[in-house]
């Protein structure tokens, strides 16, 4: 992960903490992670009953779920105190246990099978992220760092770009980073990584499509009236369609320690 300057670390540190804030919406629009993804990170990690695993960032439990009720002793951070609220509710397993913490806070005597980070690593400490990761692993234990998203067919795509743009036009211009694999790769702390893509097609009402878009940090970022007038757009630009097809585009990164 490359450095940052004091005002990407700003944006940063202020931009993480606005999900709580919408913890309820982002349970009930954020899609979970497809059931074959996290099974080729199971087997490829080589979990058994009793692995240990932490979850960093774990939102409302998206990824949490697909994880429990494995056998596995799993320990889950979020930033937010409404977030991990809203986890514990969804997560019944005895075996996963909750804490509201910063990775870059969180401290740990045991070692972990995995550390995986479901579309929040990018929220880490770059200078934090990839080492601690490390440190908190056994030689050989490892790393999955998975992100997920959904893209629109046109021309809903195109329209949608432009709305961002109309109501954020100064905003720096979005530019996709390098995948996590090449990151992980440039570390020289790991092994040979393992990547897994994944799409499939996914129906949502026009409303929840509207809400999705609304738990994006970009807007919520923003001040109210801007909010509202993107809100009003969005739902003028979908209103004729009573459900609308996206793709959820997933990507899972896994890499092992050295020492494997």
């Amino acid at each position: 992960m490359t450095d940052e300057t004091p005002a990407q670390r700003l944006r940063r540190e202020r931009n993480r903490t606005l999900f709580d804030g919408v913890a309820a919406l982002y349970d009930a629009t954020r899609q979970s992670y497809p059931l074959d993804v996290v099974h080729e990170l199971l087997t490829t990690a080589q979990l058994a009953h009793g692995s240990r695993v932490l979850e960093v960032g774990c939102g409302t439990g998206q990824l949490t779920r697909r994880l429990a009720g494995r056998g596995l002793r799993i320990t889950a951070l979020d930033i937010g105190a409404d977030m991990v609220r809203l986890a514990r509710r969804n997560v019944a397993d005895v075996e996963v246990s909750f804490e509201c913490a910063s990775f870059e806070e969180f401290v740990s005597t045991d070692s972990f099978d995995l550390v995986v980070s479901a579309t929040a690593f990018h929220w880490i400490d770059p200078a934090v992220a990839f080492p601690k990761s490390v440190g908190l692993l056994r030689p050989g234990a490892w790393l999955a760092l998975l992100t997920t998203g959904e893209r629109h067919r046109e021309p809903v795509r195109s329209a949608l770009r432009e709305l961002w743009i109309k109501h954020h036009p100064s905003a720096e211009r979005w530019a996709p980073s390098e995948p996590w694999a090449i990151q992980a790769r440039a570390t020289g702390l790991f092994g040979e990584v393992t990547e897994v893509v994944s799409e499939r097609p996914v129906q949502l009402s026009a409303t929840d499509a509207v809400d999705v878009e609304c738990t994006r940090a970009t807007f919520l970022s923003w001040d109210l009236d801007t909010q509202q007038a993107f809100r009003r757009d969005l739902t003028a630009l979908l209103q004729d369609a009573p459900t609308v097809e996206v793709v959820q585009e997933t990507y899972l990164a896994l890499a092992p320690t050295l020492g494997r």
